[in-house]
């Protein structure tokens, strides 16, 4: 079952439950899915695509509730409402360990022993495609320099 449908359940259920505030934020969520759906045209969306999508999501609204003046409860409160449903549809993100295992493996590959910052770029070239939709960027960049001499 592809995510589009399960989050449409999901939608059907809330509306049902009369929880608008649910709905509406499956709604953006089905929304976000089916249009890169569209934008892909032939094949439906691997589940590495969907979940790509519900991860930019999920960024955006964390930068919603980043950026909100205080004095907005209001929208805060409605983006952390909208974060937890999002997040009920993400992929689990990989621990720093396991991060910290595939920084191995990949400084292994490339034969790397002690890595320096002229080294990051043909890591990050090599680490990335592996990590991509399963760990935050940035604490991936984090976790690779406390590996840098």
């Amino acid at each position: 079952m592809s995510k589009i449908d399960v989050v449409r359940a999901a939608m059907v259920e809330a509306m049902k439950a009369k929880d608008k505030e649910r709905k509406d934020s499956l709604s953006m969520l089905l929304s976000a899915l089916k249009n890169a759906q569209i934008d892909k045209r032939e094949a439906p969306l691997t589940e590495d695509e969907e979940n790509a999508i519900v991860k930019k999501e999920i960024k955006q609204v964390k930068e919603t509730i980043e950026t909100a003046p205080a004095d907005r409860t209001d929208i805060i409160d409605e983006a952390k409402k909208r974060l937890a449903v999002y997040q009920e549809f993400a992929p689990a993100d990989m621990t720093e360990d396991q991060i910290r295992e595939t920084i191995a493996k990949v400084l292994a590959e490339l034969g790397i022993e002690a890595p320096t910052a002229k080294d990051k770029g043909k890591i990050m070239k090599s680490l990335m495609p592996l990590v991509k939709g399963k760990a935050d960027g940035k604490i991936v960049n984090e976790i690779l320099a406390g590996f840098m001499k």
